[in-house]
């Protein structure tokens, strides 16, 4: 039999032999685990990890540290899950994690794998509309929340649900802080099954609402050994991912990539974000592997990297493709590589250039070991250039999600012969997989996935909006931010003031990560003989800046405007 330690233990001996860990590398069989119960705690006791930093907390605003070790967590993590067992809290109850990159966002995911609680992670970004249907659809029992949340609660109905607020007490809340009066030991209700449900992500699609992402006990603790070898992390190391919570990529390597290694967290939290302080941080504090979306290295390499001495050994990107610029100006400072990886919301790291293989630049790599990927056409033949898809069967990845949770309960997705991932990719002789695009027309923007129907639903709306096609515009620094072509409705003036009235309603009802900024008013959108909008021809004129074309019509941008609100940069 397989276990975890098997799996982990052979990765880490083949961490550059791509071919040998691909060959031979075999996922643990689906026996009763509980990560948090029977891989961290088992560090926390570990002679050799029990006092090693497991979380390194850097506050640049309060020029300040927080350092917890491994036993210390494990500890604090069974006091918060007696905490919330207290409160009513059971096994397969859901709880919304509305918290910023603080310490007890950690402890709270720790504690609700080991009382078998599904966490709904959520970004603080988010707007109260937004909120309600995290709670109603994602059937939320608990909130756990920061202080400058509890506002967005007061006119959501959520009387019947548990809320918990890290930060000042708030009428109607329990305080977070009484945790730390239960006990340090913790027994689980029974065994975990290696299906139970454990993480439930809403992640941007192509209809209006949310999709509902299903993940196991199993697929992301222990699908995140792929994401472990693709980074290249070792026992000791000290790990900073820049993601922000609430998305699959915090949890993917500001908890279980890491953790699986032995490695510390390290997070540094920024009021705004400051390439040259981060940069500072990343050198004083000895920081050796780093993970960074394509948006943050743009911004670094416009600092003078050469003069930041670093202790980096392993640095990644992820998210969007890189471009060559940026890999030869990181490679000329610092002698590194940035090594591209590739994965969903759905998956852990399902492919990527690992420690050790050769790199060709703008491939994001090879399939990683444990998963058999086929590039797929239409009729799910195999391609060189097509759709990733998954092979399920007897070859099924650990680290593939459940499926999409419908309003009924039911799972859709991840069955049948094959997973579509929805994203096209191009396959070399070699097997390097090169991104194409999307199948849909999701996009990123500064690594947020972006769903056009949703924004264009929060348009229509508008009183003088009749119809709106969202497509990505060219960024030099996010990639591409979300721009509106908007036809009005009968009478209405392409004016300034009609421009304004729409990003107005625009701030009132879209979290800033997502909210479009440009908007162009238009006399007429293309569409297909069946009336479908013609986004793809949008895309095109958008990426090709064709000012010419008939269809295009009167821009404006939010900084036209300044009497609208500012918001934080998003990276």
């Amino acid at each position: 039999m397989t276990t975890f330690q098997d799996a982990r233990a052979f990765l880490l001996k083949h961490r550059t032999d791509y071919e040998t860990a691909v060959k031979d590398f075999r996922w643990p069989d689906p026996v009763p685990f509980n990560w948090a119960l029977d891989w961290f705690d088992d560090l926390a006791k570990d002679a050799d990890a029990k006092d090693r930093p497991a979380l390194w907390i850097v506050d640049a605003a309060q020029d300040r540290q927080t350092k917890l070790s491994f036993g210390a967590l494990s500890k604090r993590s069974n006091q918060v899950a007696n905490f919330l067992r207290a409160h009513g809290l059971k096994r397969g109850d859901h709880l919304l994690l509305l918290l910023g990159n603080v310490v007890p966002l950690w402890e709270t995911m720790l504690a609700a794998m080991k009382l078998g609680v599904v966490v709904i992670p959520a970004t603080t970004l988010l707007t109260a509309d937004e909120l309600r249907d995290r709670l109603d659809r994602g059937k939320a029992k608990a909130v756990v929340a920061a202080q400058d949340q509890v506002a967005k609660f007061a006119s959501l109905g959520a009387e019947n649900v548990v809320r918990i607020v890290v930060g000042a007490a708030s009428d109607g809340w329990l305080a977070y802080d009484e945790a730390a009066n239960a006990s340090e030991s913790f027994t689980a209700d029974g065994p975990t099954n290696a299906d139970d449900p454990m993480l439930l992500y809403f992640t941007s699609g192509t209809t209006a609402k949310p999709k509902l992402v299903l993940h196991s006990q199993r697929s992301y603790p222990v699908g995140h050994l792929s994401t472990m070898y693709w980074i290249g992390l070792k026992p000791g190391d000290v790990h900073l991912n820049i993601s922000s919570p609430g998305w699959a990529k915090h949890a993917w390597s500001c908890f279980f990539a890491p953790w699986n290694a032995g490695a510390t967290v390290f997070v540094v939290n920024q009021p705004r974000f400051d390439a040259k302080g981060l940069l500072a941080t990343i050198g004083r504090c000895g920081v050796t592997t780093l993970c960074a979306p394509p948006t943050v290295w743009r911004l670094f390499i416009q600092e003078n990297l050469a003069a930041f001495k670093v202790s980096l050994r392993e640095v990644c990107g992820a998210g969007e493709p890189l471009n060559p610029e940026v890999i030869d100006q990181v490679q000329a400072a610092w002698g590194l590589t940035i090594r591209d990886g590739y994965g969903q919301t759905e998956t852990t790291a399902l492919a990527g250039n690992s420690p050790g293989q050769k790199i060709k630049v703008g491939s994001m790599g090879r399939p990683l070991p444990g998963y058999r990927v086929q590039v797929s056409d239409a009729d799910g033949n195999p391609a060189k250039e097509g759709e990733v898809a998954l092979v399920l069967g007897a070859d099924r990845p650990a680290g593939l999600m459940q499926g999409y949770q419908g309003d009924d309960g039911q799972l859709s997705g991840a069955e049948g012969a094959l997973y579509r991932s929805g994203d096209v990719v191009f396959a070399d002789e070699d097997g390097y997989l090169t991104f194409v695009g999307r199948s849909d027309d999701v996009f990123k923007s500064s690594d947020y996935r972006i769903s056009p129907f949703e924004l264009e639903s929060v348009l229509l709306e508008h009183e003088l909006v009749a119809e709106a096609a969202v497509v990505p515009s060219p960024d030099p620094i996010r990639l591409a931010i979300p721009k509106a072509f908007v036809l009005l409705t009968s009478g209405a003036e392409r004016s300034p003031e009609t421009a304004l009235s729409i990003f107005r309603h625009l701030h009132t009802r879209l979290a800033p990560f997502k909210r479009i900024r440009r908007l162009e008013i238009v006399t007429e959108l293309p569409k297909t003989i069946s009336g479908k909008i013609r986004r793809v021809q949008l895309r095109r004129l958008e990426r090709d800046d064709d000012r010419s074309d008939p269809l295009r019509g009167r821009e404006f941008r939010e900084e036209d405007f300044p009497e609208l609100p500012k918001t934080r940069s998003e990276t």
